[in-house]
C-alpha cells in the first residue's frame, strides 16, 4: 500500500501458522484456468455416444496422470493424489456427467454441471466432505483442459525464489510445487490441518493459512511470511525483513546439524518418529534421524481399489516398512477410511455428516473380515522382523471398543494401542489405558471434534489450532493418565511437527512425537536447546491461557526467552 506521500506502507495480516520459518520474497499467484467452453448447444442423437466416450477418455487420462504423480510422491501427498485420481473416475460424478451428455449436453458443460451438483452436496454435508470441494474443482479443470486440448492447470514456475499466494490450493498442486523456487506459501482459505497444510509441512515450506485480506496482494509485491507467528506482511521494511530472515536461518542451520537421538538438554528422552505411507516413504525416512515409525498410514493399499487387497499384497507393503526400520519401533494404524476416503469395495451408507459417521474402526465393526485380514497381514509381514509391530485403531470411542481391539491384536502376538481422536477417549484415558499397551493422540481430529469446528473452514481455523487451550487440556489429561499407568503416550498429529509446541507436549508428559520426516530435525534441535523443567513450565503456562495466541506467547517466553 502507498500513502499520500508516495511511501510504501506495510500491510500486516494475521493468519494461522502451519510450518515454521521466515521468508522474504516476491509473491506469485497461480494462473487462473482460461477454459472457453463455447456454446452449450444441443448434441444430435448420433453425436452423444462419441461425446460420452470422449469424456470418459479425458477423465481416465487425468486419473492416470494423477496416479503417476502419486507413484513419484510419498506420505500424505501420495495418498491425496491417489484419492484425486479415484475422484476423476468416481462413478457418481462421472455418471452425472454422462447422464447429461446422454441428454444432449456437450461434455465440457456436462463436466461443469456435474461438478456444481457434487460441490453443492459436499458443502451441504460439511466436515471432511467439504474439504473435497477444492479437490473436485481441480479435477474438473484438469478434465476440461483435456477435453479442450489445453495445457493441464498447474503451478507457475517463477524465475526467482518466490512466495506462492492463493485463495486456496488443490493438494495436487501443493504436492507438485517446484523445489527451491517456491520457498513460502500463504492461503486465504484452508485450516492448519487441511491436506494442503499437511503437504506443505511434509515439504518443509514455511506456510501460513487462513489469512484475511490476502486477496489484495498482487503478484510481484514483496512479502514477509512468518510461519512461526502467522504474520504476513505485504511491503515490509526490507532491512527489518532481512533481519528476521537471518534469525530464522540460525534456527534452520541448527536444525540441519541435529542428528539425534531425541532428548532435552538435560537428557530427558523423547522418541522422535516418522509418519510414513508405504515402503518407499519409509526407506526415504531412514535418511532422517527418525528413531522408528510412529504412524504407518495403511490407506494407500486400499484406496483406488475395486477389490480388497489380499493378505499377501498387504503383507508386502507392511513388510517393506518393517524392513526399513528393522529393530526399531514401528506403529501401524489400521485402515482409516470412510468419510472423505471411501472404499470402492465397501458399501458406505448415505450419511448426513460422514465426518461423524462410519469411518475408521467403525468400518471394521460393520465389516469385521477387513480388520481380521489386515491384522493377519501384519503378522505375516512381521515374521522376518526382530521387533513386534505396534498396532493401533483409529476412531475408537468407547472402552469396549478398545478392549475388543486389544484382544484381537494381542491374540496375534502384537502390541495393542488406540488413537485418541474422539474426546470421549481423552476424558476416559485412565480406563482406556487399562485396556491397551499405548495410545497415540491424533491432534487433527481431536481438535476438530473437541471444538466442533470444520478443520477446512478458514473462518474457524483458529478453533482447530492445536494450541487451543481446551485441546491442550485434553492432551495433558491423556499424558498424565499415561504417566500414572506407566504406558507410552505419543502424538502423531500435525502438532508433533511444531518445534515450539513439541516442548509443551513433552512438558505435559508425552513420550514420543511422530511427524513428517522433514520436521524431525527442527523438533529435535528445539528440544535439545531446553530442559525438561522449562518444558514443564511452558506446559503449565500454556494451559493457563485463554487463546492459541496467548498459549504460543506464553511458551515462547519460557522456551525461547
Amino acid at each position: 500500500m502507498v500513502d499520500t506521500a508516495g511511501a510504501v506502507v506495510p500491510v500486516r495480516m494475521q493468519g494461522t501458522p502451519v510450518v515454521p520459518g521466515v521468508v522474504y520474497a516476491p509473491a506469485v499467484r497461480p494462473a487462473k484456468a482460461n477454459l472457453e467452453l463455447g456454446a452449450e448447444g444441443d448434441l444430435a442423437e448420433v453425436d452423444r455416444a462419441p461425446e460420452s466416450e470422449r469424456f470418459l477418455l479425458a477423465a481416465n487420462a487425468v486419473a492416470e496422470r494423477l496416479r503417476q504423480r502419486a507413484s513419484r510422491s510419498s506420505g500424505v501427498a501420495a495418498e491425496v493424489l491417489s484419492a484425486n485420481a479415484a475422484m476423476a473416475e468416481d462413478r457418481g460424478w462421472a455418471g452425472a456427467a454422462a447422464a447429461r451428455i446422454a441428454g444432449g449436453m456437450p461434455a465440457t458443460h456436462a463436466v461443469v454441471a456435474a461438478t456444481a451438483q457434487f460441490t453443492a452436496m459436499f458443502e451441504k454435508l460439511g466436515g471432511m466432505m467439504a474439504e473435497r470441494v477444492t479437490d473436485l474443482l481441480d479435477v474438473r479443470d484438469r478434465v476440461l483442459a483435456e477435453l479442450l486440448g489445453e495445457a493441464e492447470p498447474g503451478m507457475p514456475l517463477p524465475e526467482v525464489p518466490s512466495v506462492l499466494v492463493a485463495d486456496d490450493l488443490a493438494p495436487a498442486d501443493t504436492a507438485g510445487l517446484p523445489p527451491g523456487m517456491i520457498i513460502g506459501l500463504a492461503t486465504e482459505r484452508g485450516g492448519p490441518t487441511s491436506h494442503t497444510a499437511i503437504i506443505a509441512r511434509q515439504l518443509g515450506i514455511p506456510c501460513v493459512v487462513a489469512v484475511p485480506g490476502l486477496g489484495g496482494v498482487v503478484a510481484g509485491s514483496w512479502l514477509l511470511i512468518d510461519g512461526d507467528t502467522g504474520e504476513v506482511v505485504d511491503g515490509p521494511d526490507p532491512e527489518v525483513a532481512r533481519v528476521r530472515v537471518a534469525a530464522s536461518e540460525v534456527d534452520r542451520r541448527a536444525a540441519e546439524g541435529w542428528t539425534g537421538p531425541g532428548r532435552t538438554s538435560d537428557g530427558h528422552p523423547v522418541q522422535l518418529l516418522a509418519n510414513v505411507q508405504d515402503g518407499p516413504s519409509a526407506q526415504a525416512s531412514t535418511s532422517s534421524p527418525a528413531e522408528g515409525v510412529g504412524l504407518l498410514r495403511t490407506e494407500l493399499a486400499f484406496l483406488d481399489r475395486e477389490a480388497e487387497p489380499s493378505i499377501a499384497e498387504q503383507a508386502e507393503i507392511y513388510g517393506q516398512v518393517l524392513h526399513a526400520f528393522d529393530g526399531l519401533k514401528v506403529v501401524i494404524r489400521t485402515l482409516d477410511a470412510g468419510s472423505d476416503k471411501p472404499l470402492r469395495f465397501v458399501t458406505h451408507p448415505d450419511e448426513a455428516n460422514p465426518a461423524l459417521g462410519v469411518r475408521g474402526v467403525r468400518i471394521a465393526i460393520a465389516e469385521p473380515h477387513i480388520l481380521e485380514r489386515q491384522l493377519d497381514a501384519i503378522v505375516e509381514a512381521a515374521k522376518g522382523a526382530s521387533v513386534a509391530p505396534w498396532v493401533m485403531a483409529p476412531m475408537i470411542a468407547t472402552i469396549a471398543e478398545a478392549r475388543e481391539f486389544a484382544a484381537q491384536v494381542r491374540g496375534r502376538g502384537l502390541v495393542a494401542g488406540v488413537m485418541v481422536e474422539v474426546p470421549a477417549v481423552a476424558l476416559l484415558a485412565d480406563k482406556v489405558l487399562a485396556e491397551v499397551d499405548f495410545v497415540s493422540i491424533g491432534t487433527n481430529d481431536l481438535a476438530q471434534y473437541a471444538m466442533a469446528a470444520d478443520r477446512m473452514s478458514a473462518e474457524l481455523a483458529s478453533l482447530t489450532d492445536p494450541w487451543q487451550p481446551a485441546v491442550l487440556a485434553l492432551i495433558s489429561a491423556v499424558a498424565e493418565a499415561g504417566g500414572r499407568a506407566g504406558k507410552p503416550v505419543g502424538v502423531c498429529g500435525e502438532a508433533a511437527a511444531d518445534p515450539l509446541l513439541a516442548g509443551v507436549l513433552v512438558g505435559m508428559g508425552v513420550t514420543s512425537l511422530s511427524s513428517a520426516p522433514t520436521a524431525i530435525r527442527p523438533v529435535g534441535a528445539a528440544l535439545a536447546a531446553v530442559t525438561l523443567a522449562q518444558c514443564q513450565a511452558a506446559a503449565r503456562a500454556a494451559l493457563d491461557t485463554e487463546s492459541p495466541a496467548a498459549a504460543r506467547a506464553a511458551a515462547l517466553g519460557i522456551l525461547r526467552p
